[in-house]
């Protein structure tokens, strides 16, 4: 499957969803412009998590610097950084 935005917000909404169900949240209605730790649905060691299951699904370490509001902070930014940082965009 090609990387396309729409693609990557997807499997990334994905993973919120599931690591929200393991905390009794549900966050299937996830909007790609909602910043994600404002909205409550994972909390800390959830956030790290799905860094960790980013950088690794996407082969794209992060520096500590690259990790902040402005890349990370909603699907949206997510999925626009993958395809930066992958020469895509």
């Amino acid at each position: 499957m090609p990387l396309t935005a729409e693609s990557i917000a997807a499997e990334i909404k994905a993973r919120i969803v599931a690591i929200a169900a393991e905390l009794g949240d549900d966050a299937s209605e996830l909007g790609p412009d909602e910043i994600i730790p404002a909205t409550g649905l994972i909390d800390s060691a959830g956030l790290l998590d799905l860094i960790a299951w980013y950088e690794k699904t996407y082969q794209i370490p992060l520096t500590q610097a690259e990790i902040n509001i402005d890349n990370l902070g909603t699907l949206a930014r997510m999925a626009h950084f993958v395809l930066l940082k992958k020469g895509l965009v």
